[in-house]
């Protein structure tokens, strides 16, 4: 029996006889494939999985193993060329381009790694930009915004603009965004790929206690091996196949491992870049 299998088994153990037990994420014998021209490049080929809702999952491989299209399939920004995609239960693989985008309004929230706040809009008005697209009331929207920076614990920096924050505020800025709309998944690519040790920790407990305190099912893409360690859950890639799906053992809490590590400067609450952070970001490839 694959490991795959045996996880895929496990979990739908632990979820029979209960009202949740239909996957977050279900993926039959997805296969992606790109057109350059004349050449056909396999990207993903026949993965099938399941993921539950309020799973934490760590999907991890080399450049060009296939896992950030993997995430792409599954955030909806793209279709797999074979294949099913079930989400929620809902086979979306063959859904139009305003259907899947209002599904990533109102069901997914998704974390970069560039942070990708917009430099002239405060805090605030970069978390209320999702809920615009998802037609939310205006006099409901800065209460959303409001109430998902102080989820993050940057409340009081509602009025800054990104220039003004620290790396690590970005991102915190950039969870808060993803959260506006209530989502039921939360997608997060190199979520701690531009930050330093410390600061990288910190996101991760955040991202913890989304997912233990508030059942959000949690997916993250990362090259680092500490931090899948940060997960519930493993899945490797290599050629566009899914090689190993496992359960973290001794899994790391945020909480525990943040008393261990050096303190920054008070002011600086640990955001910065450190050079150890930038070696690890240049030596990655984000195109895979």
């Amino acid at each position: 029996m694959s490991s795959s299998t045996s996880t895929s088994q496990i979990l739908s153990s632990a979820n029979s006889g209960s009202p949740r037990q239909i996957p977050t994420i279900r993926l039959e014998n997805i296969y992606k494939t790109y057109d350059l021209g004349e050449i056909q490049v396999p990207a993903l080929r026949g993965v099938s999985l399941e993921i539950y809702p309020g799973e934490f999952v760590a999907v991890m491989g080399a450049s060009g193993s296939g896992k950030s299209t993997l995430m792409n399939i599954v955030g909806c920004l793209d279709r797999p060329t074979k294949g099913s995609y079930l989400l929620d239960g809902k086979d979306v693989s063959a859904l139009t381009r305003d259907e899947l985008a209002a599904i990533r309004s109102h069901k997914i929230g998704f974390v970069f790694q560039q942070f990708n706040l917009l430099p002239r809009t405060s805090a605030l008005e970069n978390v209320e930009l999702p809920t615009i697209y998802a037609g939310v009331p205006v006099d409901e929207r800065a209460r959303r915004a409001e109430e998902a920076l102080k989820r993050v614990g940057l409340a009081e920096r509602a009025g800054h603009f990104p220039s003004q924050l620290s790396g690590g505020q970005q991102q915190r800025v950039a969870i808060a965004r993803a959260l506006v709309n209530n989502p039921s998944l939360l997608l997060a690519d190199e979520p701690t790929g531009n930050l330093d040790s410390r600061t990288s920790v910190e996101i991760m407990e955040i991202l913890q206690k989304l997912n233990d305190q508030h059942g959000l099912t949690v997916v993250i893409v990362t090259h680092e091996p500490d931090i899948a360690q940060y997960a519930k859950r493993a899945l490797e890639f290599r050629d566009g196949k899914l090689r190993r799906d496992t359960m973290i053992q001794n899994r790391l809490i945020a909480s525990d491992v943040l008393p261990t590590l050096p303190a920054i400067g008070a002011d600086d609450d640990g955001a910065d870049v450190s050079s150890d952070a930038a070696i690890r970001s240049n030596g990655s490839n984000p195109a895979d």
